[in-house]
């Protein structure tokens, strides 16, 4: 199970260190609001997927709270059918669909879980709705 803060998921971006830092501050400025999972880590953790109105909580490298953002639309596609609206919508400067599958795929594939085109992805979008405080405020 992926950690509980305050009663919410933790959202946990990226790896930890520099790229965790750097997806973070996309999310706190704005330009990121969606992210994409692999279903078979849903299954490995034994999680269910986020829900449109679940809200999460961005957190750092210790878990530390960096936010809390709300979840607008979950939808589950083959690696492949990522559309380029949802890439652009991660907010990490890819320039196009190609790009950010390249990326993606790379990414996995150090992970040690390579990806096909028929790799079931998360496509988790969001809004960020706090950064004051913490999650019970």
């Amino acid at each position: 199970m992926w950690p509980r803060i305050g009663g919410l998921r933790a959202l946990a971006l990226g790896t930890p260190g520099e790229l965790r830092t750097r997806l973070n501050t996309l999310v706190l400025s704005g330009l990121k609001t969606a992210t994409a999972g692999l279903v078979q880590e849903y299954d490995q953790e034994g999680e269910e997927l986020e829900y449109v109105g679940e809200r999460l909580v961005l957190v750092d490298d210790n878990d530390g709270f960096v936010g809390v953002v709300e979840v607008t639309d979950v939808e589950v596609v083959r690696f492949a059918d990522v559309p380029w609206d949802f890439a652009r919508a991660e907010g990490e400067g890819d320039r196009s669909i190609e790009e950010w599958r390249e990326g993606h795929d790379a990414y996995w594939a150090r992970q040690g879980t390579p990806v096909t085109d028929d790799t079931r992805i998360v496509c988790l979008r969001f809004r960020l709705v706090s950064t004051e405080g913490s999650v019970g405020t």
